[in-house]
């Protein structure tokens, strides 16, 4: 494993530390008038999303990690497992529910997703920015409600449930922002 010195970081570089993955968020060297200088860091742990303020003394050597994002296709899942296909070799890749977490909700068949890897261990499944979705339960939107007039809860094709503007109905195809726990973007 390649190891690199404070003097070889860069954002967004990837770092193992203690058998953990992080990448580097953003770093300053520090030269004090008095004493040696210094590398004050911000990481974060690509399991837990977490962020840690660190320092260490320049020049000190952590082991670099190549950081790697492939583009897959969501094929189906039997509710234990999520099934996966690279768009380029054909392979497939099976994950468990448990993995994917709270992204599960806005997996639709044969939409991309973005698999994190640092060097060969899968670190997380990423669902589009986007999806354009039907919504299958909402309450019924009456004559003059307008975009401005409040929001009501819909259950969308995928079964993830987001607040809607009232004049929307049953079978309306939405664009979702599947970002911070999904927010309506506009009709499609």
């Amino acid at each position: 494993m390649a190891t690199i010195s404070t003097a070889d970081f860069k954002n967004g570089m990837g770092l193992k530390i203690n058998d953990k993955y992080y990448t580097i968020v953003e770093f300053q060297h520090v030269k004090p008038g008095k004493g040696g200088a210094f590398v004050r860091y911000k990481i974060r742990d690509l399991k837990t999303g977490r962020v840690i303020d660190q320092t260490c003394n320049a020049g000190t050597k952590f082991e670099n990690v190549q950081l790697i994002t492939k583009e897959m296709q969501y094929l189906y899942n039997d509710g234990a497992t999520f099934y996966f296909m690279d768009n380029e070799t054909y392979e497939q890749v099976e994950l468990p529910s448990d993995f994917i977490g709270d992204n599960a909700k806005w997996f639709k068949e044969n939409d991309n997703a973005q698999l994190l890897y640092a060097d060969t261990e899968l670190l997380g499944v990423e669902p589009p920015m986007f999806i354009e979705v039907e919504i299958t339960e909402t309450d019924p939107g009456f004559k003059g409600d307008t975009v401005q007039g409040g929001s009501k809860p819909a259950t969308v094709e995928t079964g993830a449930v987001i607040q809607v503007p009232l004049y929307l109905n049953v079978g309306e195809k939405i664009k979702v922002d599947t970002r911070d726990g999904g927010k309506f973007v506009g009709r499609v």
